[in-house]
């Protein structure tokens, strides 16, 4: 029934019916009250976790405020309605009649719902480290150039010791469509002076400017 699905996250279910609760939402569980809310609840839970998980190892300078603000755009609605419709778990939604018919698939707030509760059901199933798998293939880190700027950091401190500029080229790619994995390079007076990796161009040459940055590469 979710066999699409299924591949979309990369992903086997052991447990189908934890997949067909987490995709039901409460407009068609009717009075039987078994739908995907609770799952939302735990997903929710798992999602914080990750993402705090990862942030903290992303931005080891960040203290715990800006930490805690970054965290919150990570994990608000639109953020988990991108990574839904990347899914399309619109797609695979047990709607209510009213709710088909009122455009429920398209919903930000529902496709968020679903993809908390997907969260949630692939950690009872299969635990925390395949949840965090897909979290960090499409949930997105919001703003994070803005955060911290490590390409325009290095741009002036290499332009003041070498007068240079540092080029950037992405390297390779791997990975399905919407979960694709950029590893880039960052040049600097013909020597390769950093690597990074990232869920988009742009994160891999923020991550490739942190290295060199990191080795004081000039």
């Amino acid at each position: 029934m979710f066999e699409k699905l299924e591949q979309a996250i990369g992903y086997t279910f052991r447990d189908k019916s934890l997949l067909k609760l987490a995709m039901t939402h409460p407009s068609y569980a009717g009075e039987t009250h078994v739908h995907n809310q609770r799952l939302e609840f735990l997903g929710d839970a798992v999602l914080q976790l990750c993402t705090s998980v990862r942030l903290y190892k992303q931005y080891p300078d960040l203290p715990e405020g800006k930490l805690s603000r970054l965290r919150a755009r990570c994990v608000q609605e639109s953020a988990l309605e991108v990574a839904a419709r990347r899914l399309h778990l619109g797609e695979n939604l047990l709607l209510g009649i009213g709710e088909e018919r009122g455009g429920g698939r398209e919903k930000p707030s529902i496709l968020a719902d679903a993809m908390e509760a997907l969260l949630g059901a692939m950690y009872l199933d299969g635990g925390m480290e395949d949840a965090r798998r897909l979290i960090e293939a499409v949930v997105p880190i919001a703003d994070a150039p803005r955060v911290h700027d490590y390409k325009t950091e290095y741009q002036e401190l290499a332009q003041s010791v070498t007068g240079e500029t540092p080029v950037y080229r992405i390297v390779g790619e791997e990975g399905p469509a919407h979960m694709r994995t950029f590893f880039a390079e960052v040049e600097l007076c013909g020597a390769v002076t950093g690597r990074g990796e990232g869920s988009s161009k742009k994160h891999a040459e923020q991550q490739a400017a942190r290295d060199a940055l990191s080795r004081q590469g000039l």
